[in-house]
């Protein structure tokens, strides 16, 4: 018996039926994907620190209208979110309010007033969550996580073929402009046939991961329930899992330039992990020997290595390292048989066009000679002044502008459930290499054999 009470089944089996039973649903729900609509209408599950950026996102849309949110913090959540509604809607609009616990986000997904739902929960909830929606008729946009099971996945992608309702995967980095840049490069073939890519999630979280209880980040060593924010659930997985928890900020981007589910599908992994250190250090150092959590025996490796073997023969290296001190990397690497580029440092070396055995450097997007220059995606181009000031250096303009952009022209996501429970399936797939010491792990088929014939449709112009 699986003993980790942050393991899927525990929810499910205490979680009543979501949403409207598929009987109900009929041919309506089958033709949701390709309704246009000129306004969407918008409930959020989660308004904490990454759903408010949704919500403002949201708020400052024309073609957006937020009807309802869902979320039980009603001591920091809602007083934040309230004001930032007032600020905008005034009183011109009136959002609705689910904030009676955990559950009442299925409350929200019976009004008839929302088209889509914009999950940023803890990752244990968004499966759950978005397998209510699809079956309330409603499509789901979900951030990223890794699943805690393979069945996970496979609901996800079975409830959205049922019901006819597409899901969107939150990717953000996918629209990173330095990321748009080299798969303008890639498409062009400036580095060849490409053979081998890298790609990971190597962020010093120690200071999300814990806090003082008073403030989202930092300034002390609690956790759970004496914590806020990420450190109240997020710690947990790394107590309890030893695996790549977030592979897919390393993963989607990769999955774009060699087109996995379309054309080209990932086939095993095998994934190791060194041992857990930094996050009983950084109690120590910052609490204490005599602090209670210096006593917690932390499972999460410090640094997890995968390697996944793909269809078409190309490797991808990917590693999970939040434990300890180190600048942000998500050591993105992009080799062919003609150059290779590297995210740190910015570096790129093109065969024939670099000076023998030395990095160039990929340069400014404003310098129309240099490498950035000159293949700057046409997204970034377009909708740069439109994403400035946005998240994640307005990363998070893009993802959700995409999302807002296929739903009102009735067109197919980019990045859909197949990538999604792609993306879920790393996690639980490299746990159970990591526990049988590295060994290999077939990774599902998400799309029953259609990666053969679908074609790639991800940012192919400067529309979405």
């Amino acid at each position: 018996m699986n003993k980790n009470p942050l393991h899927r089944r525990s929810f499910l089996k205490n979680t009543v039926a979501a949403g409207v039973g598929l009987s109900m649903l009929g041919s309506s729900a089958k033709l949701f994907a390709n309704e246009k609509k000129p306004k969407v209408r918008i409930g959020l599950i989660g308004v904490g620190a990454r759903g408010l950026g949704h919500l403002n996102f949201c708020l400052h849309r024309e073609d957006a209208e937020v009807v309802a949110f869902a979320d039980p913090d009603t001591t920091y959540t809602l007083p934040k979110v309230r004001a930032m509604i007032e600020k905008v809607y005034g009183g011109k609009r009136k959002v609705a309010e689910y904030t009676n616990g955990p559950e009442d986000f299925r409350n929200m997904l019976k009004r008839d007033d929302i088209d889509a739902v914009i999950i940023a929960t803890p990752w244990e909830w968004h499966s759950i969550m978005a397998v209510a929606c699809m079956k309330a008729g409603k499509t789901p946009a979900v951030e990223v996580c890794g699943a805690s099971d393979i069945q996970e996945c496979w609901e996800l992608v079975n409830t959205s073929e049922e019901t006819g309702i597409p899901v969107f995967g939150m990717e953000n980095v996918c629209y990173r402009r330095d990321v748009m840049a080299v798969l303008n490069m890639v498409r062009q073939g400036l580095f060849g046939e490409l053979i081998h890519l890298q790609g990971g999630y190597q962020h010093d979280l120690r200071g999300v991961k814990f806090n003082n209880g008073k403030q989202y980040y930092g300034g002390g060593v609690e956790f759970g329930e004496k914590a806020l924010s990420e450190a109240k659930w997020r710690t947990a997985h790394s107590v309890y899992r030893n695996g790549d928890l977030y592979p897919s900020h390393g993963l989607g981007p990769v999955n774009n330039y060699i087109n996995i589910n379309r054309g080209n599908r990932l086939l095993s992994l095998t994934s190791v992990a060194t041992k857990s250190r930094g996050l009983h250090k950084y109690i120590v150092d910052n609490g204490g020997e005599n602090h209670p959590n210096a006593k917690v025996e932390f499972k999460l490796g410090d640094i997890v290595s995968t390697l996944i073997k793909t269809n078409n023969g190309e490797t991808i290296m990917l590693s999970h390292d939040t434990n300890s001190p180190r600048p942000y990397s998500l050591n993105f690497r992009v080799q062919g048989t003609n150059g290779l580029w590297m995210d740190d440092q910015e570096s790129i070396y093109v065969e024939k066009k670099s000076k023998h055995d030395e990095w160039e450097k990929t340069g400014d997007f404003k310098d129309p000679n240099s490498y950035f220059g000159k293949y700057d995606h046409p997204l970034w181009k377009k909708y740069a002044n439109d994403a400035a000031g946005a998240g994640h250096g307005g990363m998070d303009w893009f993802v959700l502008n995409s999302f807002l952009e296929c739903i009102k022209r009735g067109a197919p996501y980019p990045l859909d459930v197949y990538d999604m429970a792609t993306w879920y399936a790393i996690t639980p797939l490299s746990e159970q290499s990591v526990a049988e010491s590295g060994s290999v792990q077939f990774i599902p088929d998400f799309t029953r054999g259609r990666w053969m014939n679908r074609k790639p449709i991800f940012a192919l112009d400067d529309q979405y």
